[in-house]
């Protein structure tokens, strides 16, 4: 990894990790209410035994920028966006509203994908550990009834010790050898007017 990506991707850990709006929102939790829940190995590993299952990304588009995404992604459509608008002076970064048009733009997606009601669906987030099981939920309220959340994410988690403390680098799909990339493709990336 070069200097700038070091730098840019400690920047977005800072950034995506500090605010207090995502920490103290209501409705970023754990749990689903389905219960489901797979670590990237299971989920990459359900992806190849079941062509019928759906991955969903739902990170920032600028969290993808910096630190890539899972190849056999198939929607893209963020639970939290940050708010460019409102910078956070105590917290020192902008803090993380709710995509209001959600459910919409997932639902038109999964009918697109013609995804049906019963099929698996996965949902990933960065860590597994706010976003990943509200939209899990957000989902499963549409009608779908296998709604899995990734526990550990496209990062993983923050390695404890060493020079890099803090940085994302334990387990994860990137940081388990599963497919990914610094490329998006156009056709998944998310589009806010969708």
């Amino acid at each position: 990894m070069n200097v700038h990506h070091t730098f840019a991707l400690g920047l977005l850990v800072t950034t995506l990790s500090a605010g207090p709006t995502l920490a103290n929102s209501p409705d970023q939790y754990r749990e689903t209410q389905l219960g489901l829940y797979v670590d990237a190995q299971d989920a990459y590993a359900l992806m190849q035994d079941n062509d019928s299952a759906v991955l969903i990304d739902v990170r920032d588009p600028i969290e993808i920028k910096f630190t890539g995404f899972a190849t056999p992604t198939d929607i893209h459509v963020p639970w939290l966006l940050a708010d460019r608008e409102h910078f956070n002076a105590e917290a020192q970064t902008w803090p993380m509203t709710q995509n209001t048009d959600f459910a919409d733009q997932v639902r038109a997606q999964l009918e697109a994908q013609h995804v049906a009601e019963d099929d698996p669906i996965i949902v990933m987030c960065r860590s597994g550990s706010t976003r990943s099981a509200p939209a899990a939920d957000a989902i499963h309220e549409m009608g779908y009834s296998e709604v899995y959340s990734v526990t550990d994410g496209f990062e993983g988690s923050q390695l404890k010790d060493g020079d890099s403390a803090g940085v994302r680098a334990v387990s994860g799909w990137r940081n388990g050898g599963l497919p990914w990339s610094y490329n998006v493709d156009s056709d998944v990336a998310w589009q806010p007017e969708l």
